[in-house]
């Protein structure tokens, strides 16, 4: 697979998983996050050229694929993928929560979603 098809796989179970959410069905929002989290893998298998395909979410429609791609980058694209995440902990609803969850976790270290 691509690393833009795992991009828009990333990108479609971020959407579906947060659609499954406000519906009250977890159980449909888990598997979804567990396919989001099985691209990102293989994003990562791939190296930089993986990591750097995921970028383009930052900039993505909805806010929810943008923090998850964010909180993703953060150690690879520090500067942006703080930004993405600072704004967006400035707004309301799951993705600001979200994010200010990240953030709070890469100040106290705690972060590892991405390791070296």
């Amino acid at each position: 697979m691509t690393p833009a098809a795992l991009v828009d796989e990333f990108a479609s179970h971020v959407e579906a998983q947060t659609d499954a959410i406000f519906r009250g069905d977890a159980k449909t929002g888990n598997k979804h996050a567990k396919k989001y989290q099985a691209a990102m893998r293989k994003l990562r298998e791939i190296g930089d050229e993986g990591r750097e395909a995921l970028t383009v979410l930052l900039n993505h429609s909805r806010m929810d694929v943008r923090v998850a791609a964010a909180a993703y980058l953060l150690r690879y694209r520090t500067h942006e993928a703080k930004a993405v995440l600072e704004h967006a902990a400035g707004g309301e609803g799951l993705a600001a929560f979200e994010a200010s969850e990240v953030l709070k976790r890469w100040e106290e270290g705690a972060w590892n979603l991405d390791p070296a």
